[in-house]
């Protein structure tokens, strides 16, 4: 018979293990939420506050590590299209890490925009690792009242 030496932290250690390899598909995070914006070719996702004004949206995005000519945004049929790369310096081996956290390549999101988008007016600026997107409102149509000939 074989002793076997009982360590009751390696099953805390196994389980925080099994969910970390959960959590690195490639930054998809949590995949019971059904977020469309970040696609299965990313191996990031950056986080993104999106918010609501009277006269416009703004998206503003955390890219820390991002160069802002390194991202390309496109607006096509109602859908804003934010992708870039982060790649940090080649990493030596024998440098002797115990842990590296910071993703790198390629993120990739995707956010419908609602019929009051004025696409043709959306503006972007990169400051010190956040992207900002200001996307204007469509000026608002006032109804027009049409008189009845006799």
């Amino acid at each position: 018979m074989t002793l076997v030496r009982y360590e009751p932290w390696n099953l805390v250690r196994r389980f925080s293990e099994d969910v970390n390899r959960l959590y690195d598909d490639g930054g998809m995070g949590d995949l019971s939420n059904d977020d469309s914006s970040r696609v299965v070719t990313s191996h990031w996702a950056p986080a993104v506050d999106i918010r609501e004004e009277k006269e416009r949206f703004v998206l503003v995005a955390d890219i820390p590590g991002v160069d802002p000519n390194d991202i390309e945004i496109t607006m096509e049929d109602g859908v804003l299209t934010v992708k870039g790369e982060r790649n940090f310096e080649k990493r030596d081996e024998d440098a002797g890490y115990s842990r590296v956290e910071r993703r790198q390549g390629t993120f990739y999101r995707r956010f419908s925009l609602p019929d009051t988008a004025d696409a043709d007016r959306i503006s972007a600026n990169g400051n010190n690792g956040v992207l900002e997107i200001v996307i204007p409102k469509l000026a608002k149509v006032q109804p027009r009242r049409i008189p009845v000939k006799h």
